[in-house]
């Protein structure tokens, strides 16, 4: 009896989930507007990213924190199609590299969620909105502005998302 060899199946990160309204396409056409200087030679604008968002999501505070945690996670970035960048490198294209390029991929990431339609089944004359408020706790020693009782210390955050276009209208801090 001979036994057929199945391939283990690829699972997506949940990274990879949330990079996924991001064309590649469309970012390395980004990338290529907003380049300023000489060709990158060790790292991409992509491994940037991919590394400056891995790092905001998971609260790295230093060059060489995000460093260790893009080597960590090597074969991980591999499908995602980028590769650890070194500290030294990520801070040249931190630097000298224009932020210009997240603002209009934000815009592009704005412009295609507008244009999606709506999940909900239900049809109103008017748009339909949700509003959150969520209380952030803050450090008292660091934030004593924010101090509403003698033991708690918290600023309010109001939300009030469109259902249309799944895009938060307002936000208030």
């Amino acid at each position: 009896m001979i036994r057929e060899v199945q391939a283990l199946s690829h699972h997506n990160t949940a990274f990879h989930q949330l990079l996924k309204p991001l064309s590649r396409h469309d970012f390395e056409r980004l990338a290529k507007e907003h380049h300023h200087g000489q060709k990158l030679r060790s790292a991409t604008r992509w491994d940037q990213f991919i590394g400056m968002a891995m790092s905001q999501l998971s609260g790295r505070q230093s060059l060489r924190d995000i460093q260790s945690n893009l080597e960590s996670q090597k074969h991980k970035l591999y499908h995602l199609g980028a590769k650890p960048i070194a500290r030294s490198t990520l801070a040249r294209i931190n630097e000298n590299q224009p932020a210009e390029l997240y603002e209009a991929v934000f815009y592009k990431l704005l412009q295609r969620c507008r244009n999606q339609p709506g999940s909900h089944k239900f049809r109103f004359k008017n748009p339909l909105y949700s509003l959150d408020a969520s209380a952030i706790n803050l450090s008292l020693k660091l934030f004593p502005w924010a101090a509403h009782r003698p033991d708690t210390c918290n600023v309010k955050l109001s939300v009030g998302l469109n259902h249309g276009t799944h895009v938060p209208e307002f936000v208030a801090l």
